[in-house]
């Protein structure tokens, strides 16, 4: 017996050491400095009280579960240490210009793209966590608010979007493992718990309005310029938005795309140079008599286009995106509609209130809305999740094969129509027990029964003997 509980005290002490070398200065790249001064800042102190705190339960959490869960988290902790650290560099750097913020958020960026690269394209039994944990890492973007204009909303308000975002896989994870393994469950609340609400709580008490950059012409550290942003992604990897990109919004649609800013150009060979070209022979041709060149019609017709557009000011259309995580419609009302059609494996995301949306044609699509006037219809799907934040007074699915509800607190009382359809699952916020879901199987099986001149129908109850 004690040998037992000795050995459980050295397992514990070696988890803490763990840590505690984790949280040290050197899982921060070498290269970023700042003034110790700044180490002395209230707001720094209070960071690094945050990151001791709310990421160290997250660790703890990740410790016991392993394997990749506590790879990605150890790649979570290193990014609120590089950004405690760019943080504490923004009261001695002047605001950076568009072109020099990208270098200046290189180093966060980088930690980023490690983040997604264990998440995408991953089989792992623990795709979910992987996913919540990267794609929660989008809230730091904050740290490169620079004012009005510069491409994202007021700091608290970005971290609670971008939280929403992860959510939706990590709420998966309480989902898959509720009555499973406490482990993963305590992971998933720790994960929320860290953006919403300590970080969030955070940014609006101390930085409500964004970091404070040194002023125009006093002393300071100048943010470096470079003729291209890295490739990295502080947002979705492949976020699509609704509104057109431009100053400061440019260069993080730049980050977002992953890719070099050399990628688009094409590579001139020997052979394409004019005066190693054959078909250049220096005959000028007769005036009038243009070569008339006949294509033959193609056999085989490739993949639709994908499209994402607002339709006569009334309609958004989302077709045919594959494997698009980050699709997001941001200015919209409610005398619009959105209707989604031929998608997969993505995620959609309408950030305000409109008149209905669409569903059609789509598999293992996720969609997320804050909420509807009329309906939200969900027809010809296959494997498809739901998520309103809002009011929704009426959900219709149609010929649909696997369809997830979750319906917040809001929505409890929407009516429900099913037709044609199997494997509806519906989750609503537990009663006992804050950001856990209860799962409710919709009936898919029916007793017709004749009674008294008419026919009387009940779903059919299936119970374990």
């Amino acid at each position: 017996m004690e040998e037992a509980l000795v050995g459980r005290l050295e397992a514990a002490v070696s988890r803490l050491e763990a840590i505690n070398a984790r949280a040290q200065p050197s899982a921060v790249p070498h290269d970023l400095a700042y003034n110790e001064s700044a180490a002395q800042d209230p707001a720094i102190l209070a960071f690094d009280e945050l990151v001791a705190d709310a990421v160290g339960r997250l660790s703890a959490a990740a410790g016991k579960i392993g394997a990749e869960v506590a790879e990605v988290t150890n790649v979570l902790e290193k990014a609120f240490l590089v950004g405690k650290v760019l943080l504490a560099r923004t009261k001695q750097t002047q605001k950076p210009t568009v072109e020099s913020m990208a270098v200046f958020m290189g180093p966060l960026n980088e930690t980023v793209l490690e983040a997604n690269t264990l998440a995408e394209g991953t089989r792992s039994n623990y795709a979910n966590h992987l996913k919540a944990a990267a794609g929660s890492l989008a809230a730091l973007a904050w740290i490169g608010y620079t004012g009005k204009g510069c491409g994202m909303p007021l700091p608290i308000a970005h971290v609670e979007e971008s939280w929403q975002m992860a959510e939706f896989y990590s709420n998966k994870v309480l989902v898959e493992y509720k009555n499973k393994d406490p482990d993963h469950v305590e992971w998933a609340k720790a994960l929320k718990e860290l953006y919403v609400p300590n970080l969030r709580d955070y940014v609006k008490k101390f930085y409500p309005l964004g970091p404070v950059w040194q002023p125009p012409g006093s002393v300071a550290n100048k943010a470096p310029s470079a003729p291209c942003p890295p490739s990295a992604s502080l947002c979705s990897s492949s976020a699509t938005s609704s509104q057109p990109t431009s100053g400061m919004s440019a260069v993080f649609a730049e980050i977002s795309s992953g890719k070099p800013v050399t990628q688009g150009l094409r590579k001139v060979t020997n052979d394409m140079k004019s005066k190693n070209r054959t078909d250049r022979t220096g005959v000028v041709a007769a005036e009038g008599k243009e070569p008339r060149t006949v294509s033959a019609p193609s056999s085989t017709k490739g993949p639709a286009p994908a499209k994402f557009e607002l339709q006569m000011g009334r309609k958004w259309v989302v077709e045919h995106h594959i494997g698009n995580k980050g699709l997001t419609i941001e200015d919209c009302d409610t005398k619009q509609s959105v209707y989604v059609y031929g998608c997969k494996d993505s995620v959609l995301q309408v950030k305000g209130k409109v008149n209905n949306i669409t569903i059609d044609k789509c598999n293992k699509m996720g969609v997320l809305f804050k909420g509807v006037v009329a309906a939200c219809e969900v027809v010809n799907c296959n494997s498809v999740e739901v998520q309103c934040e809002g009011l929704v007074p009426t959900i219709s699915i149609d010929n649909t094969s696997g369809c997830q509800l979750y319906l917040s607190k809001e929505s409890l009382e929407t009516s429900i129509t099913t037709a044609k359809s199997s494997e509806i699952n519906a989750l609503v916020p537990d009663v006992n027990s804050e950001g856990d879901w209860t799962e409710h199987s919709l009936p898919q099986q029916f007793i017709h029964a004749f009674n008294d001149g008419q026919f009387i129908t009940t779903p059919v109850c299936h119970s374990g003997a």
